[in-house]
């Protein structure tokens, strides 16, 4: 079976609170909120000899060496290739992450969206040479300096694989085949009790993007960036959803029990979800709505304090050379970063799977993000719901 991170969203506010903004497929970086800029930190200039190791945090999955599956295995080639060893801390939520990094024992992260901004601007992680970076060269052009893992156009980070959300169902328990998110936040739903959802605050945002389309007079740009009136109706819409649903997930094999059981027949997964309870003989589809969903997208970043910077520019490097990328992205269940690994995964079909090359699906994919006071889409008129008001919302929404 895949390793797969289990996502723990965090609350925090202020500065260590900024992230990337998702925007319906990432536009370009900039300043941050607020016109907040990082400290700064100059990128290395020129690669010289590894230092003999490299300490690494990552999620799991992300850094295998052939001690959880002995044929999944894209370190041992590169210890002996460039003769660092890789050290890896495997972290479990992205407040973890942040903290580990902010010691200094650490050289690189696998920052997901909800971590790397807090990196950028609390000065713990340092602009990347990309020139230094010989495979950056083949990475997907809509993965290149977004706005969670670039600042004014300068990268922070080498982009790992993204994935999005998608609507699954029972094929065999709901029809007709949904198109929308209607299927689960529709308040006369016929799958009462049969609903499922995502057992965490940044679900609200799910709720936001549903209110974009739907209740257009809610002026909602950005489903990360929520006044008071916005927040209050996707509260408002989750309170009816939570008499619809049967449970929330957080573990992804329990998710994959409850379709295959028929405890649940409708509700949000992510890919990797859906291939697995086929594997078990569930009979479920998937689609990414008409709405469009949203999703996460990871980035290898470098400590400003790397005490191995040469190593970790050599890692970062190989994590997104075709063939580890592609091994990665099998393993993980997401679609890589580099173009030239879709020819490289053992299932042919994987990167149709999960749309690698598929700009215009992604295009409607808000990525993670953690909300801040100061409105992510741009808004300086009012203050937005930050993330601990989303975590208080969260446990009213739930009980």
């Amino acid at each position: 079976m895949r390793t797969i991170r289990v996502f723990t969203a965090l609350a925090a506010a202020g500065l260590l609170a900024l992230t990337g903004c998702g925007d319906g497929g990432g536009a370009t970086g900039g300043s941050g909120p607020g016109g907040i800029k990082p400290p700064k930190i100059d990128k290395l200039a020129s690669l010289g000899a590894g230092e003999g190791q490299v300490n690494v945090v990552a999620w799991a999955g992300y850094v295998e060496n052939g001690s959880t599956d002995p044929k999944v295995d894209w370190v041992s080639g590169f210890e002996k290739e460039t003769g660092c060893k890789v050290n890896v801390k495997v972290a479990g939520t992205s407040d973890e992450m942040v903290t580990l990094m902010k010691t200094g024992d650490y050289d690189v992260v696998s920052a997901s969206g909800d971590a790397s901004l807090r990196l950028i601007y609390g000065g713990e992680v340092a602009p990347v040479n990309t020139d230094l970076v010989a495979n950056y060269k083949d990475v997907f052009d809509g993965l290149k300096l977004k706005q969670w893992n670039s600042v004014d156009g300068v990268s922070y980070g080498i982009p790992h694989g993204r994935g999005a959300n998608v609507l699954m169902y029972r094929t065999d328990k709901v029809t007709p085949a949904p198109t929308s998110w209607s299927a689960v936040f529709d308040a006369n739903s016929p799958y009462k009790g049969k609903v499922t959802a995502y057992d965490s605050p940044i679900y609200i945002a799910d709720a936001a993007l549903y209110l974009m389309k739907h209740q257009p007079d809610l002026g909602i740009k950005n489903p990360y960036a929520l006044d008071e009136k916005q927040f209050a109706a996707a509260v408002d819409l989750l309170k009816k959803q939570n008499e619809q649903i049967g449970e929330y997930w957080s573990d992804y094999t329990k998710e994959v029990q409850a379709f295959k059981s028929g405890n649940s027949v409708v509700g949000t997964a992510w890919q990797v979800i859906v291939n697995l309870a086929k594997a078990d003989g569930a009979p479920v589809e998937a689609i990414l709505p008409e709405e469009g969903a949203t999703g996460w997208s990871d980035t290898w970043m470098i400590s400003a304090k790397a005490k191995h910077p040469n190593c970790g520019y050599l890692w970062m490097n190989h994590i997104i050379d075709p063939e580890a990328n592609a091994a990665v992205a099998e393993w993980f269940g997401e679609a890589p970063a580099n173009k030239l690994s879709c020819a490289k995964t053992a299932d042919k079909n994987h990167c149709a799977t999960f749309h690698a090359a598929d700009e215009a699906y992604f295009d409607k994919v808000w990525f993670w993000s953690t909300p801040v006071e100061q409105c992510l889409d741009g808004r300086t008129d009012v203050k937005c719901k930050d993330y601990s008001a989303w975590t208080q919302a969260w446990t009213t929404i739930k009980g």
